[in-house]
């Protein structure tokens, strides 16, 4: 990877793939034109996100799908589907982070940007993903 990577906590760099990815879906385009629109650059851990995301959407959603007994995928709030696909995304990737940091800090985003009932639906759903991913 390039050395002109901005480097900051990979927390952050969640925040901010979220983010791109929340812009992605509202303007209905793709995230590597969103990407491509930012003034700033995006770092290195933003990106690995977000080809992840990219790479693991389908397998993500499918997991959400099942796991959500609730709420079928189309119904779920957007930002709790987009953060679930994200620490689903990151959790497939080969080298991924222990999955109690990924999930806390999935639970972190949904605290920040949800609805008071949405940290523990996106630690239940990813509970129940974790163990169908690792089965």
């Amino acid at each position: 990877m390039s050395s002109d990577w901005i480097e900051v906590p990979r927390s952050q760099s969640r925040e901010r793939a979220l983010e791109l990815l929340y812009e992605a879906d509202r303007k209905e385009r793709s995230v590597d034109i969103v990407v491509t629109d930012q003034a700033a650059p995006i770092d290195e851990y933003t990106q690995v996100l977000l080809d992840a995301v990219k790479t693991f959407t389908a397998r993500s959603e499918e997991l959400i799908d099942k796991n959500s007994t609730s709420w079928p995928i189309d119904r779920l709030a957007v930002l709790d589907r987009l953060i679930l696909v994200l620490a689903l995304s990151e959790l497939q990737m080969e080298e991924h982070p222990p999955k109690a940091v990924v999930m806390n800090e999935a639970v972190e985003l949904a605290k920040t940007f949800c609805s008071d009932e949405s940290p523990s639906f996106v630690n239940g759903v990813l509970s129940a993903c974790v163990k169908e991913l690792e089965g």
